[in-house]
């Protein structure tokens, strides 16, 4: 495979704590300029410290990224691999920093984000452009993948992780469990200006079929942002409290909305949602995140290929068409900040 165009690819993710001393620097990075008061920060602290002060996403970032590379020489490609995240080290900046300094002129980027939003898409590439303009002004181009909510190999690896959830239940609750979907809730004046809900229902739709699981439903996790500000709904906790008494007696939950464990998942889900269902009588079981399923490392590589080679195809399933590569000047429009304090709870699509 050869790459007349590109001459590296750039993986870029949200970035997390790998000790307790990295925690509060790294919210005070996820959080600054947004005016969230101090006893805020220490609060969310804390929920980073009930896992051992350490976010897996870092690791699983380098797992992936192994994997990735692995399957592209597999596939005959010799391409280096960089890695720079959002609000932990690796910083953007030092990733963008040592391509340069090897000498690398184009590369393409892969963001550990399925979705479209402000958040999830637009802001890395801001991010991006933001990093390489205070380092390297000139002679280095970045372009990111297209989001890859409907590719075969992302609903493939998704599908495959509910099902080994299920097998957690004997043959009847199997039967019987309701899928839980989560993703990230946003603003609903972010959600106005892009597809996230579409593209979240129609992988939903996706993954359910494909893992024989026709009763699921889309819930949202990990709120952030003033309590007067409407956001995406209905919560995950609120929902599973609200199935107590109901027909449904198991549930699955799947982090449909996320392609790494972190805080988010290891805390709000793992921790609340688990207390919430068991104080709703419900069996519980969490599906994993995508991370190195071997559908998914297809997955990043299809699309690093797809961009080398113009004429290749661009996979997709369901109702929905793959998504361009140049995303629209006025896709995904950014959020009106609120200077009033309000919740740090990782942000949007904390990846």
């Amino acid at each position: 495979m050869s790459s007349p165009k590109y001459d590296a690819v750039l993986f870029v993710s949200f970035g997390g704590p790998e000790r307790r001393e990295d925690v509060v620097p790294f919210l005070e990075n996820v959080v600054r300029g947004k005016g969230v008061p101090r006893k805020r920060l220490r609060k969310v602290a804390e929920h980073y410290y009930a896992i051992g002060g350490k976010s897996p996403i870092n690791d699983q970032n380098r797992a992936l990224i192994a994997a990735v590379r692995a399957e592209l020489v597999r596939r005959g490609s010799d391409l280096p691999l960089y890695w720079g995240n959002r609000n932990w080290h690796p910083l953007l900046p030092a990733a963008l920093q040592g391509m340069s300094q090897d000498g690398v002129s184009r590369a393409i980027a892969f963001v550990t984000s399925a979705f479209s939003s402000y958040s999830g898409c637009r802001q890395y590439r801001e991010n991006i452009d933001s990093a390489r303009e205070a380092v390297v002004p000139d002679g280095l181009v970045v372009d990111k993948i297209r989001p890859f909510f409907n590719h075969p190999g992302f609903v493939d690896a998704m599908a495959g992780r509910v099902r080994s959830a299920l097998a957690g239940f004997n043959e009847t609750g199997r039967r019987k469990a309701k899928i839980l979907f989560t993703a990230h809730s946003i603003p609903l004046a972010m959600a106005s200006g892009c597809r996230y809900v579409e593209q979240l229902r129609e992988a939903s739709r996706l993954v359910g079929d494909r893992a024989g699981a026709a009763d699921w439903e889309l819930v949202f996790q990990s709120r952030s942002g003033h309590p007067s500000q409407p956001w995406l709904e209905p919560d995950v906790c609120d929902r599973l409290l609200e199935l107590e008494g109901s027909a449904t007696t198991h549930v699955c939950v799947a982090p449909i909305g996320f392609v790494s464990d972190h805080v988010e998942i290891l805390f709000d889900l793992d921790v609340e949602s688990a207390a919430a269902a068991g104080q709703a009588g419900l069996g519980f079981v969490r599906a994993g995140t995508v991370g190195t399923h071997p559908a998914f490392v297809s997955c990043v590589c299809d699309l690093i290929e797809e961009r080398l080679q113009p004429d290749a195809d661009r996979a997709s399933v369901g109702r929905l068409p793959a998504l361009p590569d140049a995303c629209p000047a006025d896709c995904c429009p950014p959020p009106r900040r609120r200077r009033s304090p309000g919740r740090a709870g990782g942000g949007p699509a904390a990846l």
